[in-house]
């Protein structure tokens, strides 16, 4: 399920799988980064980013993460994975995450990837293009 407004976060929702779970008996931290690119990259599908990033013979990488664990997650609850873009600089883009149980509206942790755009041939950092941005929605005040 995604957002169709252009003033919203792109949305996802998901069921925790049993294969998310560690020893402790709930979703290993590093489930959460992975969830973070898994709903940035359907964000972009969904928008046109990824289309008008690949015209570029672009792509993201990573720069940094950063995320912090509010609360744990177990096996089958249903959540919501929230993405937005707070701003482009220029040839980074800062997009923040919000992970929240739908059954009891706890949000479970916030984060954010510092993205760099990337040429896939020379593999040095270009400026994101204009029509890359626009297919993004700037949220900087979004929480």
């Amino acid at each position: 399920m995604q957002a169709n407004q252009r003033n919203t976060p792109f949305y996802y929702e998901f069921r925790v799988t049993g294969d998310s779970i560690d020893q402790n008996g709930h979703v290993n931290n590093v489930v959460y980064i992975q969830w973070m690119q898994d709903v940035a990259v359907l964000h972009s599908e969904k928008c046109g980013g990824t289309a008008a990033m690949q015209q570029f013979g672009a792509t993201w990488v990573v720069r940094s993460h950063a995320i912090d664990y509010l609360s744990p997650a177990f096996a089958d609850d249903l959540i919501i994975a929230e993405t937005w873009v707070a701003n482009f600089r220029k040839v980074r883009s800062l997009r923040k995450y919000k992970f929240i149980r739908i059954s009891d509206g706890k949000i479970l942790a916030r984060g954010e990837t510092d993205w760099v755009f990337v040429s896939v041939e020379k593999g040095r950092p270009l400026a994101v293009p204009e029509v890359v941005q626009t297919c993004f929605p700037l949220l900087p005040d979004y929480s």
